[in-house]
């Protein structure tokens, strides 16, 4: 487990890295579309910097995009309560409870560090798991916290925001600019901002779902080491995937965070889904019953 963590905090650096980069790359093609170096060289400074912004302020964008609020013991004594007592457990800080009025079963954790963590759960999520369940599932979102999945899920989100709007702005200035009217930008820079526009987003969507789903299977078998009841995470798996339906307010960048997929079902999706199949997260904790 300490191991696991050390890995995390190391790749949490490795995927900064590889992030600036993506958009070191999309600066330079459109510093040959345009003939300007320091076009590149101000992109990749701003990169950095919403980079370092995003770091201390993603916990926060998290709960407003999502719609969640935060609850005391008085709001919500249940899912308060199991927190709390998984937060006793673990010997972690006590996180910031939210919950999100959504009928789809669903919950997710997020923030920089475990001194600055949010766990969140939806109401659909509260109504069909009985205590046990719901025990699971939080215990679930106590571990990426632990692990800190959270800061590395933090750091992707937003970087995979800032290489959409990067590739979105490419593609408005390829098409509408006055340098394509003028027709004064390089034929090769124009191909290079095309690529980049395009392969861009799809890169960054694979280095989200390469880091997300191994976590989802740690966060699984850590949430039984906590609880000492794989028959609850099992049940709980089973629910979220005879219940499991999209969330009201959804966002690509952001469904790395939850337990369960919160997208629209489909080919591309189903294709490109940042999280394990369920039937073989069940298998995994069925074969490690034993261990446990």
């Amino acid at each position: 487990m300490y191991k696991q963590i050390a890995q995390n905090k190391r790749r949490t650096i490795g995927i900064m890295i590889v992030f600036v980069l993506i958009i070191a790359a999309i600066a330079g093609a459109f510093a040959a579309y345009f003939q300007d170096p320091w076009i590149a060289v101000w992109t990749t400074v701003a990169a950095i910097i919403y980079a370092t912004i995003q770091y201390f302020l993603s916990a926060s964008l998290t709960t407003a995009m999502t719609g969640a609020r935060e609850v005391t013991k008085k709001d919500n004594p249940r899912l308060y309560n199991i927190v709390e007592n998984l937060s006793i457990t673990t010997g972690l800080p006590m996180p910031k409870v939210y919950v999100i009025e959504d009928p789809a079963p669903n919950a997710f954790a997020t923030g920089r560090d475990p001194e600055h963590a949010i766990v969140a759960a939806t109401t659909g999520l509260m109504d069909i798991m009985n205590d046990k369940e719901l025990t699971a599932v939080m215990a679930h979102e106590m571990s990426h916290v632990k692990n800190y999945d959270i800061r590395v899920s933090m750091i992707v989100f937003g970087l995979v925001c800032i290489v959409g709007m990067i590739s979105d702005i490419a593609f408005r200035m390829m098409f509408y600019g006055d340098r394509r009217r003028s027709n004064e930008g390089s034929p090769v820079g124009y191909l290079l901002v095309l690529f980049a526009a395009i392969f861009a987003p799809f890169c960054a969507s694979i280095a989200q779902m390469a880091v997300s789903r191994e976590r989802e299977y740690l966060a699984d078998a850590s949430a039984v080491n906590i609880t000492r009841y794989p028959e609850g995470m099992i049940a709980a798996l089973k629910k979220l995937q005879s219940h499991s339906q999209p969330m009201k307010n959804q966002n690509s960048a952001m469904a790395s965070l939850y337990i369960n997929d919160p997208l629209r079902k489909g080919f591309f999706s189903n294709l490109f889904s940042t999280h394990p199949p369920i039937e073989k997260r069940i298998e995994r904790l069925e074969h490690g019953k034993k261990t446990f």
